[in-house]
C-alpha cells in the first residue's frame, strides 16, 4: 500500500501528549519526518528528550516537554508556550493514556480516579488549552486518542472502556461544534497495537492478569507495529475522518456492535471467559 502523502504536514505545528513512547512516539516521529514542528509532551521527561534529540539529529524541528496531563495549569502553560514559540498550533494529538485492567468488582476508587484523571480529564485539559486558540486562529485539528474499547463492548476493562467511550462521545460533539469555527476534530480508535499500553503502560496496571499473560492475550489479536499504525492513522487525519479505526479489520467488530449489540455482548462474554481461564491458570503467589 502506498505511503501517506504528508505534504500537508510540512511546516505545521503539532503537539503530541504521551509522545515519548508507543503510538505517541510513532506519531511524533512520522510528523517530524514530514516536516512538522513537533512538541513531544510526556510525564517521562527523559525518553521525551531522547526522542526529541534523535529527531533533531535528522534535521527535524522537535521539542521535549515534561508534562503531566492531569494538571490543567501545566497543560495550559505548555500549549501557551508552544503557541508563543511556534506562532500557532495546527494539530493537537490528545494521546496520553493508561490502562487499568480488571473486572469492575476488582477496581478501587483510586483506580477509577487514576484512569479518569489521565484518560478523560487529560483529554479535557488538552481541549481546554488548545481549542480556544484554534477557534481564534480559525483553523486547527484536534485528534483525541480513544480506543476500539470506546466503540465496542469490552469485558474486564470497565474503567478503561468507560473513559474511552467518553472520549469518543466528546470528540463527536466537538466535531459538529468545531466545524462552525473552522476547527476539525477526529477520534482515533486503535485496535491492538504493539505498545506499552498492552500491559497498562508505564503508569497503568491490571488487577487480574499478570503483565506476561496480558502480552500473550494481546499477541493473539495480531497487534500492529506502532510505526505502521502511525502511517495509517495519519492518512485518516489528513482525510479528516471523524472516527479513525486502525487496523481496519477491527471495523468488523464495530459494525457488529451497531448491528447486533446482543451478539457483541456475547462475543465479549467469550473473551471474558478466556481471560478468566488465563487468570485461574496462574500459580498462586
Amino acid at each position: 500500500m502506498a505511503s501517506t502523502d504528508t505534504s500537508q504536514l510540512s511546516g505545521k505545528v503539532a503537539f503530541v501528549t504521551g509522545g515519548a513512547s508507543g503510538i505517541g512516539a510513532a506519531l511524533a516521529t512520522r510528523l517530524a519526518a514530514a516536516g512538522s514542528d513537533v512538541w513531544i509532551a510526556d510525564r517521562q521527561t527523559g525518553p521525551a528528550e531522547e526522542l526529541a534529540q534523535r529527531l533533531r539529529g535528522t534535521g527535524a524541528v522537535a521539542h521535549a516537554v515534561g508534562l503531566d496531563v492531569r494538571d490543567p495549569d501545566a497543560v495550559e502553560n505548555a500549549i501557551a508556550a508552544t503557541v508563543d514559540t511556534s506562532g500557532r498550533i495546527d494539530y493537537l494529538f490528545n494521546n496520553a493514556g493508561i490502562g487499568i485492567g480488571g473486572e469492575v468488582d476488582t477496581l478501587t476508587l483510586q483506580d477509577w480516579d487514576d484512569i479518569i484523571d489521565v484518560n478523560l480529564r487529560g483529554v479535557i485539559n488538552g481541549v481546554q488549552a488548545a481549542y480556544p486558540r484554534m477557534i481564534r486562529q480559525g483553523s486547527g485539528h484536534i485528534i483525541n486518542t480513544a480506543s476500539m474499547a470506546g466503540l465496542i463492548t469490552t469485558a474486564a476493562q470497565g474503567g478503561y472502556t468507560a473513559t474511552k467511550h467518553a472520549v469518543v462521545a466528546l470528540s463527536k460533539t466537538m466535531r459538529v461544534e468545531g466545524a462552525t469555527h473552522g476547527v476539525r476534530v477526529s477520534v482515533l480508535c486503535p485496535g491492538v497495537v504493539r505498545t506499552p499500553i498492552l500491559t497498562g503502560g508505564e503508569y497503568g496496571r491490571n488487577k487480574s492478569v499478570s503483565r506476561e499473560d496480558q502480552l500473550k492475550l494481546g499477541e493473539k489479536l495480531r497487534p500492529m507495529d506502532p510505526e505502521v499504525f502511525a502511517d495509517k492513522a495519519l492518512r485518516g487525519v489528513l482525510r479528516n475522518e471523524a472516527i479513525i479505526v486502525v487496523p481496519r479489520w477491527w471495523k468488523a467488530l464495530w459494525y457488529l456492535e451497531r448491528l447486533s449489540p446482543g451478539l457483541s455482548m456475547r462475543t465479549a462474554a467469550v473473551a471474558l471467559q478466556r481471560t478468566r481461564e488465563v487468570q485461574s491458570a496462574e500459580p498462586l503467589q
